[in-house]
């Protein structure tokens, strides 16, 4: 798949920010959060969008991008020492590119070491700008949005939330709009943690992405056989499928089990509802802790 970028822009909210709003800071959580982007991708056939029925288009995105960062101010700013962003309405980084293929045959059979070429900037760069976006035209005229969100001042739910609002505002469709809050740092004020790294303990090397594709009826059916009587719930779909992933794991590797090595399975869990009290799901930044569990020597279970 070959990527030709034909635009490099910034992109600035489409009124300027507040005085008041000139300053983010950032939260304990935010703070300790690792220094990656994290990446999403969406995929758009050549067809029209909104009631409008305008057809999508680099400039269309632009648009809507800088409407929507009006209400995502932090997200054009920059991170300043870990502390704060400073909404200087530098903008967001904007890239447009071509690619020399059609949007089926990507989607198709999607390569994830191809996909990181409709990105705007790899996961582990080290910059100051939170957000990234880059438009790819296909030949076909289709398009994939790449986008890179900076993990310090967001999770994955807070990411969801800023495409949710996105989606909405370039559909004109202000009724399923709500607008972020940004005020995690009153809950859980900054620290002064010189001397910490956020990125050690990051694996790099060794790192192989495949793709597994489960059909509706596969994860309905997994959910049904981890049912138990005892609990009387049935599993969610996150909860089925990674109780067979896991199994299946830890059947493949228990011929050669070592006791030097240590499994484990990560789960992010988003803990915004489950605080007392619990706080609105549109709260703006890192509010996630993992919960792992892990085999041990003897085979049981760690929680």
């Amino acid at each position: 798949m070959k990527v030709e970028v034909i635009e490099w822009d910034c992109i600035k909210p489409s009124s300027p920010s507040p005085n008041h709003l000139r300053k983010h800071e950032l939260s304990f959580f935010d703070q300790v959060a690792p220094p990656i982007f994290m990446p999403m991708l969406l995929f758009y056939p050549a067809t029209s969008y909104g009631d409008d029925e305008t057809p999508l288009s680099a400039s269309r995105v632009k648009q809507s991008l800088s409407e929507t960062l009006t209400q995502f101010y932090p997200l054009a700013g920059r991170i300043i020492d870990n502390a704060f962003v400073d909404y200087n309405d530098e903008g967001t980084p904007f890239v447009e590119a071509r690619v020399k293929c059609l949007l089926s045959d990507v989607v198709s059979q999607p390569d994830p070491n191809q996909l990181n070429k409709l990105l705007p900037c790899d996961s582990e760069c080290v910059v100051d700008f939170v957000l990234a976006v880059q438009a790819n035209i296909f030949d076909c005229g289709g398009m994939a949005i790449g986008v890179c969100i900076s993990h310090k001042v967001a999770d994955a739910f807070s990411l969801v939330m800023f495409l949710n609002s996105w989606a909405s505002i370039s559909r004109r469709d202000n009724c399923n709009y709500r607008a972020a809050i940004f005020d995690l740092a009153t809950f859980f004020p900054p620290r002064s943690i010189s001397g910490f790294k956020a990125g050690v303990g990051i694996a790099r090397d060794k790192i192989v992405t495949k793709r597994f594709v489960f059909s509706a009826s596969i994860v309905a059916s997994l959910r049904t056989k981890y049912t138990t009587s005892e609990t009387e719930r049935r599993p969610t779909r996150i909860e089925a499928l990674s109780a067979f992933v896991w199994s299946r794991f830890l059947a493949s590797t228990q011929e050669k089990s070592n006791s030097d090595i240590v499994y484990k399975v990560l789960h992010a869990v988003n803990l915004r509802t489950r605080m007392e009290p619990a706080l609105p799901e549109h709260h703006f930044g890192n509010r996630r802790r993992l919960r792992r569990a892990r085999r041990s020597v003897m085979g049981l279970w760690d929680k």
